[in-house]
């Protein structure tokens, strides 16, 4: 068993997002199998584009005036949630997504998925 806390992971500041890799290829604890870590959206990594990709599960665990938007199209987004701590997300394989907030918000969640073979 591997135990670490985030305090211990690295920062990758990536368009839109900064990225602490817990669990997974090129991770704090290496697996082939699934993909856990953490995202932190905020003005300091810019705004995110919506994206798609493998099931996901997501946990908010803290936003201040931020939401999530989500759809059958990168450009057909028609759903909108405000985002509190706590909310639990499930994405769907194939479904586009992406946070955003306000003037001085940001939103911080756990993700995880199963890493596609």
């Amino acid at each position: 068993m591997k135990c670490f806390s985030r305090d211990e992971l690295g920062k990758n500041l990536l368009p839109g997002r900064t990225i602490q890799r817990a669990i997974g290829n090129n991770s704090f604890a290496s697996s082939q199998i699934m993909t856990v870590g953490f995202a932190h959206y905020s003005a300091e990594a810019g705004a995110m584009e919506p994206h798609q990709h493998a099931e996901e599960a997501i946990y908010v665990t803290d936003a201040k005036n931020g939401w999530v938007e989500y759809g059958p199209q990168k450009d057909r987004l028609e759903n909108k949630v405000p985002l509190t701590s706590g909310i639990v997300l499930h994405v769907p394989k194939g479904e586009w997504h992406v946070f955003r907030y306000s003037d001085g918000g940001f939103v911080d969640i756990v993700f995880m998925y199963a890493q596609v073979m």
